[in-house]
Parts: structure tokens; sequence; C-alpha cells
């Protein structure tokens, strides 16, 4: 077979040629984002209610459809909120579920909900997933000096008709989102007086409008030969039609509701104000759909933008800016593993060079590296996967890998021509000689990870991205080893042929340090000994606590400020404004005043500021990424100057939510009562920042005391009985002239416009008048509210929040950096919520479960113990298999533990290099035992074989063809390998040192696997120079003397 390779070159050139084009072709195809498109399993229901309290959305909506929702199959928690005039619902699913089924199944459940109260939206259902977030941000304002005197707040329609309908049509934009302003209304000003002299209510006055605002088709009739469609019009279709509305007739005069009212085509009362570096703004987000490319929209969008404002903002005196975006964290996270994997094939390159002394040689052994990396995009795209900074550096991981079978094959070539053989038996010879052992090495690499297609979780589909990568890699390094280099080597000359190869004293120092710690049995003893001692301390006493996933944060900060219960829009936009001021004046700031404490604020590029009565968000960068830490203290610090505010701030993200997801200990706390719930939560509260010294908090609902002011209006049903009032007359005329009361749909061309009734005041009667509000009887009388009803001033919530159908208040607690999620969770568990248990603090009726990251931590981490065994079991059977015997296989997986140990090692280095930088004021690094580090054991299990394999190999082959000792066989297996072992271990270090040593954009994601890695495989090169040898020996002695002792045993 070999034979027939080498002689075809012209065929495998051509062949890899192909390969090549198509790689190429599919590195173009496969779409670029910054992780991995995750799994969706997540399914929101929003249902609008406007002007609805808390406490009726959750009676009328939330209870009605949970009832319908809890019955679905395979749902594994149901989260509901009730705030003023919305619900929401979420819905969690177990990974792999099929979600388009799922959300049929959703929609069916909702359709059985008998009914809805009036002026309830239908609910809008909708999968999440966080790679499809918003990753684009514009801020729409008015042109500099505002020359048209634009009222920004009245422009949110215009924006969604105008702007949002052509930023839509950009391809793979899912969704664009527009904020603040308000919506257009139909304001109906009813004037009290005028409605009493005409003996008129205000349920006549709805019902009046609703009688006449409709359309009624009427089928269709013929005329000759002509067929037409009929239609009765009555919708309303301007102002003057609605004022010319006849309500009622009096004899011969007519009532018309221009008679009695004021009607104007006005605003829905404002909700929230948006600002962008001061200036009043309309806020527009970008989400993306599953799967597109990240890149390619940003400046598609870019584009469009710049259409939108020359050809419909600017000449309506606007302009859309960009505020912040995450691609560009993309491109450089993108950008800066393309520059570590070409820094790392330069240095394996040149590696490999200073050994083999032939730049002949090192051009064919480095011809597999641009190979197998378009082999890795070759798998991406068949797999259905994207380039992205996890998929790159499986990429990069690979680079060092990929050399490993080209150098033993070109070291057996170059063996074989030394000992006289010409070019092409060489080539020949050489391959055949070790091609098992490469057969062996590739495929313990790619088999071991299988287990990765069982692990589901979040950290199992960022795995799936990195195995493909590497082993596609791999796959094409070994058809490349067997195939190309051959076929080269038999028509080059490496100039080497007659060189000498003793590598000098360094070599020789070398094999006899490794010859004196195998020599003597009470030698090779004390080195196993010493090495499994040493190993099995590391792994005891090393070992760090875990994190969850990396958080891959961006220098952006999101840090809210929530208000107390009763706060109202104005009381919120004084303090918004004020802070506001504060913070403007380090906008564009000069760095180095902050630096050099003339500040107690970071320069910021940019301030996005939100504000809404609950509360207060700001979004910023600092001009130094270095600074992101301190501008979220300068913020927070500032939010608590203000009585009753809780302060929360967490960085961006681009691997969850931007509410620090990836460190999150959710605490859901459940009880009989709210007050009860609300006590157990602000104790929990309470205990937590002070055990964890400084931890960020923030809850849901974000007060922790029943303290929202609530109006209940309680009629004296006789009394209203006696005047021929019914429970809705009363409701709905009270919130007419109060905060005005929905009354039915304009169309206005395409758009919906609500008409909503109020009296005179225009929806601002204040708390002291509520009592005189007139109420009209069907008898004609005008009474005042509180002659037929009594009102009660008390305190309630201002939302309400429920977790499988019990009330629930839940504390997203992300500890401090220097404690890891999993010590966090631990102290959680034993000092705050057993010790409430214990002190009465948390009564027996309140219940405390622990969810979020350090849920899904668990899981993982349990998915992980129960595969890694599948994959050294898959490797053992594999080794078997090739060396066709059961325990020759079991000495080269002992180096699978010490190489793990070595990783470990590596880690604890690398933290402790980066505290010494930072303790030098140099910056540092702190790299977390993460779920993606922990892949770098898996990686390990399959890559740290690749050595003893040689070892065990050609120790066997010289035992068998020469039957010399176990210890000389070892010994020239030892002294052959040596150079082999030396030029992998080396190259693959140094294609992995710049993803570990060099900082950068997305750097956080990778690092902590590629350390883990490579002080894994440097470990595992000198326990197989070692500890190897000296296990090796004895086994293979003490199989020798149980032989004898086996033939001398008798049979029956």
């Amino acid at each position: 077979m070999f034979e027939a390779i080498v002689r075809n070159g012209i065929l495998m050139t051509v062949a890899a040629l192909i390969i090549s084009v198509l790689g190429v072709l599919a590195a173009f195809r496969v779409p670029v984002q910054m992780i991995p498109d995750l799994e969706v399993r997540t399914i929101s229901v929003q249902t609008s209610w406007p002007g609805a309290t808390p406490q009726d959305v959750e009676k009328e909506i939330l209870i009605e459809q949970e009832e319908y929702l809890r019955t679905l199959p395979n749902m594994q928690r149901l989260e509901s909120t009730a705030s003023s005039g919305r619900a929401v619902i979420e819905l969690d699913f177990p990974f792999g579920v099929d979600i388009t089924q799922t959300l049929i199944e959703v929609n069916n459940a909702l359709n059985q909900v008998p009914s809805y109260p009036e002026n309830v939206d239908e609910p809008r259902v909708f999968a999440n997933s966080f790679s499809a977030n918003s990753f684009m941000y514009f801020a729409i304002s008015p042109l500099p000096g505002n020359p048209r005197n634009i009222d920004m707040i009245m422009m949110r329609d215009f924006v969604v008709d105008n702007v949002r309908t052509r930023l839509s049509g950009v391809p793979g934009v899912s969704q664009v989102n527009v904020s603040g302003g308000a919506e257009r209304q139909i304001r109906i000003l009813l004037d009290p007086t005028r409605l009493a002299d005409r003996q008129l209510t205000i349920l006549d006055v709805r019902n009046a409008i609703r009688a006449r605002n409709r359309d009624v088709s009427g089928g269709e009739i013929e005329g000759g030969k002509r067929r037409y469609l009929l239609r009765t019009v009555g919708r309303f279709d301007s102002v003057e039609a609605l004022q010319d509305l006849i309500i009622d007739r009096r004899g011969d005069s007519l009532i018309r509701l221009g008679d009695i009212a004021i009607i104007e085509l006005d605003h829905s009362e404002i909700r929230n104000y948006a600002f962008f570096n001061a200036e009043p703004i309309l806020f527009t987000s970008v989400n993306r759909e599953a799967g597109s490319n990240v890149i390619d929209i940003k400046y598609a969008m870019l584009d469009a933008v710049e259409r939108v404002n020359r050809d419909v903002l600017q000449p309506n005196g606007m302009r859309m800016q960009l505020m912040a975006e995450d691609a560009g964290y993309v491109e450089a996270s993108i950008r800066n593993v393309w520059l570590n994997l070409s820094l790392g094939a330069l240095f394996a390159t040149a590696v490999m060079f200073l050994f083999l002394r032939s730049a002949r040689a090192t051009a064919v052994g480095v011809l597999g590296i641009p190979i197998c990396t378009i082999a890795a995009f070759l798998g991406l795209l068949a797999a259905g996967r994207t380039i992205n900074v996890i998929s790159l550096a499986g990429v990069a991981f690979a680079i060092g890998m990929t050399l490993d079978n080209s150098i033993v094959v070109i070291e057996s070539i170059e063996l074989k021509r030394r000992q006289g053989l010409d070019r092409f038996r060489a080539a020949v010879e050489g391959v055949r000689s070790v091609w098992t052992a490469v057969l062996a090495s590739t495929l313990t690499t790619i088999l071991v990870f299988l287990p990765v297609l069982f692990i589901r979780e979040e950290a199992g589909q960022l795995y799936s991205d990195v195995a493909i990568a590497i082993s596609a890699s791999i796959l094409a390094s070994m058809l490349v080893a067997i195939t190309l280099i051959p076929t080269a080597s038999a028509r080059l000359s490496f100039g080497t042929e007659h060189r000498l190869h003793t590598e000098g004293a360094l070599r020789e120092r070398l094999l006899a340090r490794i010859n004196a710690l195998i020599s003597t049995g009470k030698r090779r003893r004390m080195t196993i000994a010493t090495t499994v001692a040493a190993s099995v301390a590391i792994i005891l006493l090393l070992t760090p606590p875990a994190e969850y996933l990396p958080e891959g944060e961006e220098p952006k900060t999101f840090a809210s400020m929530s208000a107390p219960p009763g706060y109202n829009l104005e009381t919120m936009k004084e303090i918004g404004l004020e802070v506001q001021d504060y913070f403007m004046q380090f906008v564009d700031d000069d760095p180095g005043r902050f630096e050099r404490g003339e500040t107690d604020v970071p320069a910021i590029k940019y301030l996005n500021a939100r504000i809404s009565a609950d509360g207060f968000r700001i979004i910023s960068e600092p001009v130094r990424a270095a600074d992101i830490d301190e501008l979220m203290d300068a913020i927070t610090e500032r939010y608590r100057q203000y009585p009753g505010m809780r302060a929360f701030a967490a960085r961006g993200s681009i691997i969850s939510s931007n509410d620090g997801g990836t460190r999150s200990i959710n605490l859901d706390v459940s009880g009989p009562s709210l007050g009860v719930i609300y006590d157990a939560a602000l104790a929990t509260y309470r205990r937590a920042e002070d055990v964890l010294g400084n931890p960020r908090i923030q809850s849901s609902p974000s007060s922790l005391a029943l303290s929202q002011p609530l109006l209940e209006v309680r009629p004296d049903w006789a009394r209203a009985a006696e005047l021929g009032l019914a429970a809705n007359d009363v409701g709905y005329t009270v919130a007419a002239l109060t905060d005005g009361a929905f009354v039915d749909e304009y169309f206005e061309a395409d758009d919906k416009i609500d008409m909503y009734l109020y009296g005179t005041t225009g929806g601002e009667t204040d708390v002291d008048s509520l009592g005189g509000l007139p109420i009209y009887t069907p008898q004609g009388s005008i009474l005042p509210l509180d002659a037929i009803a009594t009102i009660r001033e008390t305190v309630d919530t201002n939302s309400i929040r429920r977790i499988n159908a019990q009330r629930t208040v839940t504390l997203n607690i992300i500890p401090p950096a220097s404690i890891p999620l999993e010590q966090g969770v631990e102290i959680i568990r034993n000092d705050v919520v057993a010790y409430l248990r214990e002190t009465g603090a948390l009564p027996a009726n309140v219940n405390v479960d622990i969810s979020g990251a350090s849920d899904q931590l668990d899981a993982t981490k349990a998915a992980l113990a129960a595969n890694l065994p599948v994959a050294l079991i898959i490797v053992y059977l594999l080794l078997v298999a090739i060396f066709r015997h059961w325990g020759y296989p079991l000495l080269i997986m002992t180096t699978i533990p010490l190489g793990i140990a070595g990783g470990i090692v590596g880690l604890a280095l690398l933290n402790l290099v980066g505290s010494a930088l930072a303790w030098l004021g140099l910056g540092g690094l702190h790299q977390p035992f993460d779920m993606i580090s922990m892949l770098g054991f898996l990686i390990l299990m399959g890559t740290v074989v690749n050595n003893p394999i040689l070892i065990v190999d050609r120790a066997m082959q010289h035992m068998k063809e020469e039957g010399s000792s176990a210890i000389d066989a070892v010994r020239e297996a030892v002294g052959s390998r040596l150079r082999p072992i030396a030029m992998s271990t080396l190259t693959t270090i140094c294609g992995l040192s710049p993803l570990v040593f060099i900082p950068g954009a997305g750097t956080e994601l990778y690092r902590g696997v590629g350390a883990i890695v490579l002080f894994g495989i440097l470990g595992a090169a000198l326990v197989s120079l070692t500890m190897l040898p000296a296990l090796t020996i004895s086994v293979l002695e003490w199989n020798d003397r149980r032989k004898p002792l086996s033939a001398s045993i008798p049979t029956s």
C-alpha cells in the first residue's frame, strides 16, 4: 500500500490541492461569530395589559396561563413575573428538546385560556437564545442644535414606521428594537360639567364610540357583468370624524362628541427617558439570527444606517449614530486568535528547523500545517458549526499536535536513510515501521472526544467546536504524514543523510540521567513512587475550586440603580439627571488624570442613560479597558449616595447575559406569604453581604419590602345597587378620570393607535382629589366617588415573581472575583442558608433553592465525571486493539493522570505569575478553573499517550526482533525516540504558547485550556522519559519471571 502511495506523487499532490481548495472555500462560507450558537431551551410568553396593577395581572393573566402551561411535557421550570401593565412567563426545557415543536405546544396551551380582560393584548410567544441577543446599539437624536425643534418623545412611531422597517431588511437581522419616547394616542378629554348638563355617563360615551367604530363586510353583489365587493365603513379616519360622532339624540338636537370633549392626537403617558451623552434620544438595538455572520451583519447594518440617515432622518432633522457594538470585540478576539495561531506556527517551524537543520526537511515537516488548518474549516462546515473564538482556538491548539505525526514519520525515514536505504525505500520502510503508532496516537486523540456528544449543557456545546476543529486537523495530519510526507521525502534530498546526529553533550547527559533512574530495581521503584506521590499531592493540593464558564468579558458595564417602591418618574428623572451630569464631566476625559489620582472616576468613552420610575441604568465603557472595575465601583458608589437605592453593576459578557450570568448564584426564596418571603430574602441578602465581603447582589423583585403605596376603591355595593351602578361601571369611570381608560383602536394607514378616555386633567389626577371624582349614575345624578365608596390606602408590592406557581423572590449573588463560584456556592449553602436556619431567620415554612450558574456547574461536573471514564475506556480499548495485548496499554495510560497533574501545575503557575505581575503594577491576570479549561484534561487524555506509545511500541519491536532484555529494549527505545519526543513536545509547546501567554481580547475564553494542555504535555513528556521507562522495565521483567513459573505448573 505504501509503495503505491509513494509512487503516485502527482495523485497525492492533486488530492491535497483539491482538499485545500475546498477548505479555503469552506473558510469563506462558514459564518463568523464570537461564540458558538448555544442551544435554545427557554421560551418566553409576554402579555401586555396597559394600566393594570401587578396584583390584577397576577390574578387575571399569570394564574390563568400557568394553569394550562403546567401541563406541558418535559418542562423543568416555570418562572413568571407580574408588573404594572405586563406579564412575563419563562419556560425552561431540558437540553435536546425540539424547540419548534415545543413552541407549537406552548401556543396550543395558551389557546385554551378561556378569556382575558378587556384591553389585554394577544400573548407574544418566542424562543430565547443568548447568541441571538442584541449586539449593536444606536441612538437617534436631533441634529446638532436641534434646528427643527424636534420633541424626540413624539418621534417613536416615525422611527418605528420609517427606520425600523428599513433596518429589519438587512440580511441576518432577526429584530430591531426601538425604546424610549411614547406611542401615539388619541386622547379624548371629557368635560364633567358638559356630561352632567347632558345627563351622560362615561360609559355612554364609550359605548357610542365602540358601536360606531366598526367596518362590516357585506360579501359580494353583482351588477350586470360585474361583481362588486361590499363593505360598510364605520371606522373613524380622522380626528374630525371623531368630533362629529353622535353620542345621543334628544328630540331634534344631536349631542356630538366634540360638544362634551376635546379630542387630540397626542402620545401615551411617558414611561421612560433615554439619553446618550446627556442628549435625549430614542434607543435602538439590533438582534441577529442564530447561525448568521455577525461581522457581515455589522458592516451591512452600518451601510443601511448611512442610507437611513441620508434618505430619512436628516431630511427630518434627526440623525442615527452608533453607541456601542459587540462585533468589534468579536473582530478583535478573532484577529487575536489568528495572530496567535500564526505565531504558534512560526515558532513550531523554527523548533523543527533547529532539530532537523535542513530547510527541505523542515518544509516537508510543516507541509501539514496549512493543510490541517484548512481541513479544520472543512470539518466545521460539514458539522454545521461556525468560525468563532472557541473553534479557532481549537485550530490553534492543533497546530503543534499536527506536527507530531509528521515528526515521527520524518524521523523514521531519516533513520532508514542513515541505515543505507535509498530515498524511495527509506520513505516506504520509514512510514511502514511507524504507521501503527501514528494511527494509534491519532485515533486516541480523536476518539477521546466522543463523550463530548453526551454532555448537553452549555459547556458541552462549546466543547464540540474544539473537538471538531482538533479532530479534523489531527485526522488530516495523519493522512498527510502517511501520504504526502513519504511521497515528498522520496523525491527530495534533505542533506542530512551523512550528518552525524549525536545532538551533542546535552543529549548524552540527558540519556545518562535517564539510565541512572532505571539502572537498578531500587532506583526504578523510587522513581515510580516519587512521581506518583508528587502527582497525587498536586492533584489534591493544587486543584482549585471550579467556575462555570469564562465570562468572556468586554470592557463595558451595565450599572443599575433600583428605586424603592412608590417613586414616580419625575422623582427618578431628577435623580437620574443629577447622576448623569456628574459622570458627563468624565466623558472623553484624560485617562492620565485618574491614573495620577486627580479624579475618582476613570475617563469614559460614552454614557448611555435610561430613566424609568423603577430605576436608573447606565451603559458605559472606560477609555482604558483596564479601568473597567474602577468604573463599576465609581458608579455603584455614586448610586449608594441616594437613600434607599440598591446598586448593581456587571461587566458586559459575550457568553451570557449582562448581569454576571456565568458567576451568578441564584437563591429562590418562596413561602406562604409575600411578607414572610420578603423578610427571609432581606435577611439572606444582608447575610450574604456580610460573609462574601463585597458581592454584587440584585433581587427580583428589586424591592424586598411591601412598601408600594396602593389605593383601593371599595364601593358600598348596597348604595351602588340602589343607584343602578355595576362594578364595571364604577371601575371604568375611576380609571378614565385618573390614569385614562382604553376605549377602542383608531387606524391611520396601517398603524393602530389606541383611543383613551380621560377627564379634563388628562391623567394628571392627584391623590387628594380622588374622593371628589364625579360618578355619573344611570338616574342622571352626579355623586362624588367618596359618597359611594371607601378609599383605603395600603401598601403592597410593585412586582410579583412566581416560580413553579409559587410566589418567590430571587436573589442573584455574584461573589467577588477572589472567590470562585464553587467556593461561593459552599459559602452560601453553609454560612448563609444553614446559618439563617439555625438562628431562626429562615422559618421552616420558607424554602430556599440554589440555581443559576451554580446549578449548571453541578450538572456539568456530573456530566464530566460520568463521561471522562468513558473516554478512558475508549482509549484503553483502542490501544488494546492496536497492540493486541490487554496489559501493555495500561503502561501507556499511566501517563494520563500524571499529565493531568502537570496541567494543574501549569494553571497554578499561570495564576502565580499573574499575581506577581499585578503586585508589580503590570496589570496581572487571573485564569479561573472553569468548565472550558477542564476540556484541557479531555484533550490531554488523547495526546499525552502519544509519546508513551512511541516508547512502548519501539521497546516491543526491539524485544521481538533482537531478543534483547527488557532494560536494553527500553534504553534503546528511549534513545531512539528521544529526538522525536523532544521535537513533538517543543513544537506543541511553541504552538500553544502564544495562545496562553499573549494577552488580548477573547483570550480569557481559551487561555485556561491552553495552559492545562501546554503544561500537561510538558509534564507527560518528562514522565515518558523517567517514570514510564522505569515502570515498563519493571512490568516486563515481572512478566518474564512469571512465564517460567506458569510453564512449571502441571496441567491436569
